[in-house]
Formats: C-alpha cells, sequence, structure tokens
C-alpha cells in the first residue's frame, strides 16, 4: 500500500472538503481515515489516503494538491506515511 498523509489547514471556505475529495477520486486515491475540525473560522483536515491506483507521480500529487489548495485559499501538504511517521517519532 502505497499511504499518505495530507493534511489542509487555513480559513474556513465553502467547498474545501469537497474539491480535495473530488480531485482524489478523480485520480484514484482511496481515502483510508480522515478527520476535520473547525475552530472558530479555521479549518484543519487531516487525511490518510492509499495512492496505489493513482498513476501520477508522487511528487506531481503533491504539487496539484498545493495548487488547489491555494486556489481555495489555504495550504495542502503531502507527506509519504514512512516519513510522517519518522519525524513524529520520539
Amino acid at each position: 500500500m502505497n499511504r499518505t498523509i495530507i493534511t489542509v489547514v487555513g480559513k474556513d471556505a465553502v467547498g474545501i472538503i469537497a474539491k480535495v475529495c473530488t480531485y482524489l477520486a478523480e485520480n484514484g486515491a482511496n481515502i483510508l481515515d480522515i478527520s476535520q475540525t473547525i475552530v472558530q473560522e479555521y479549518f484543519n483536515m487531516m487525511m490518510i489516503v492509499d495512492l496505489t491506483n493513482v498513476d501520477k507521480a508522487f511528487e506531481v500529487v503533491a504539487g496539484e494538491l498545493a495548487e488547489i489548495g491555494l486556489s481555495l485559499g489555504v495550504q495542502v501538504k503531502c507527506q509519504r506515511e514512512e516519513i510522517f511517521d519518522k519525524m513524529h517519532r520520539i
């Protein structure tokens, strides 16, 4: 499995979840887990996604999601699960 952690952070706006999830679905990604919260007007979402069936390189997916984030006024970051785990291990 090719698992990736996607985080989305910024001011809340209509359509954030829809645009990110639509992009993932159109590219064959499978959302394994998703959590989102809104604190006052700030939006935060974390997803664990399987990119096994995505034909694009990880760097392309990360770049396209970052562009979607810019169009929505939020920050979208992608990290491979193994790197995320190593960064958060103490």
